[in-house]
């Protein structure tokens, strides 16, 4: 793994809220830190209502994780377009974000509760 990544069990319950919807609650949720970059929260896929998720065409790539998957969240009133990512395949270094999703925080909420 690259020096400036690290990995660890979240601290307490976190949630992903998306148009006023719950998404997910995690007792399991990581952290990742890289550089100086804000952390990101990583949930388990099992604790994601996976129901309102749908694969996106937008791929991404980072030279320290590999290729990340995208998905919009698809509601009643609207899609939220490419709001979470999984890396499906990550490098060995972070292999523990494997089956995680984590959520661009300019397009939904995730906070600690």
């Amino acid at each position: 793994m690259a020096d400036h990544i690290k990995i660890h069990k979240a601290d307490g319950t976190w949630v992903v809220r998306a148009g006023g919807a719950v998404l997910g609650e995690s007792t399991n949720a990581l952290e990742l830190t890289e550089g100086s970059y804000p952390p990101v929260i990583y949930f388990p896929r099992e604790d994601i209502a996976m129901a309102f998720l749908d694969t996106s065409d937008h791929t991404s790539h980072c030279p320290h994780k590999g290729n990340a998957t995208h998905y919009s969240i698809v509601t009643k009133s609207t899609t939220i377009a490419n709001a979470a990512w999984s890396y499906e395949n990550p490098k060995e270094g972070v292999a523990r974000i494997a089956g995680h999703l984590a959520f661009y925080p300019d397009k939904v909420t995730v906070e600690q509760i």
